[in-house]
């Protein structure tokens, strides 16, 4: 055992996050097995696990303020400690990305994280988007990397980011294809907008290519292949908005690697957005100064079928 005692502690630059979904209907999160997979890749997480880059400002503790959690349970006269409970069964995770993207806006916006869908002719100003144009049909042989439509790809350039996902036909719960974007309770929230799937849908690429009739996309579409019904339509940008009552929840892996070969792993199972949208301002060199999103979040508990008990964070430590 001395052998496994004397290591120092880690040293490390950075730290690396990924997220994954979770099942909104049924609460079943992404669970990560480091005894299987804690050497992967840092640039090739294992499936279904998402790069979101490296973060700075990593911070993690246990309850509220000073309350840890654990008290003394006292008996007798005068009173003694005579063992100690647990009280409270909460933990905060707190971190900054350094990257500016769809994913790393939806889990720092702290509710519904919205596509700019490109308006049509003569739509009314609204603050997440007016009236979307019509959006454009998938054809058959398309994938989550090559979306076929035919003639139609001489409407769109490379460099443009697009929405793919089903119409809205009057769907409640949670919706959205791959990770749920939303929670929607009656059909009259949204006034009959066809697009309004496309517009919450985590669901997007960016074209890399245009050819023969089919946009390649940068990166394959988080939930794969497209399903029958799914459409397309071009977007301008992103944008989320302070409020909303939709919390996001995702599966969230930290890793730490050491200088020598070591690896500190924190794995949330359950971990939902707990602030509203938020930034922190660093100066780089007068007058110019860098915008890091900045997100905070509460885990929430799983069972570990090892031996049933609830957890709420696994940290996991492997030696050079």
């Amino acid at each position: 055992m001395s052998d496994l005692s004397n290591g120092v502690s880690p040293v490390t630059r950075r730290l690396r996050a990924y997220f994954a979904p979770v099942n909104r209907a049924t609460g079943v999160p992404t669970i990560f097995d480091a005894a299987r997979d804690g050497r992967f890749g840092l640039d090739t997480p294992p499936a279904p696990w998402l790069d979101l880059g490296w973060c700075e400002a990593f911070r993690r503790r246990s309850g509220e303020g000073t309350n840890s959690g654990v008290s003394p349970l006292q008996a007798g006269s005068p009173a003694f400690t005579a063992t100690q409970v647990r009280t409270l069964f909460e933990a905060i995770v707190e971190i900054e990305f350094t990257c500016w993207g769809k994913l790393q806006m939806a889990l720092a916006c702290g509710s519904q994280q919205m596509n700019l869908l490109e308006t049509g002719n003569a739509a009314a100003p609204n603050g997440s988007g007016g009236i979307a144009a019509a959006p454009v049909p998938l054809q058959p042989g398309s994938t989550a990397s090559s979306l076929q439509i035919g003639s139609a790809a001489t409407g769109f350039s490379v460099g443009d980011l697009v929405s793919v996902d089903v119409d809205y036909t009057g769907q409640t719960g949670y919706l959205g294809s791959g990770v749920s974007g939303t929670y929607l309770r009656s059909p009259s929230e949204v006034n009959g907008d066809q697009n309004y799937i496309r517009r919450i849908s985590l669901n997007v690429g960016r074209i890399a290519t245009i050819n023969a009739g089919a946009l390649e996309l940068e990166a394959p579409l988080l939930a794969g292949a497209p399903a029958a019904g799914m459409q397309l339509s071009r977007m301008i940008g992103f944008v989320d908005r302070e409020g909303g009552c939709f919390f996001q929840e995702w599966s969230a892996l930290f890793v730490m690697q050491g200088e020598q070969g070591d690896r500190v792993i924190y794995h949330y199972p359950r971990l939902q957005t707990m602030q509203g949208a938020a930034e922190t301002r660093e100066t780089l060199s007068p007058p110019l100064d860098r915008l890091r999103l900045a997100g905070a979040f509460r885990a929430l508990p799983v069972i570990d079928t090892s031996d049933s008990e609830r957890v709420l964070c696994f940290r996991s430590y492997l030696p050079a």
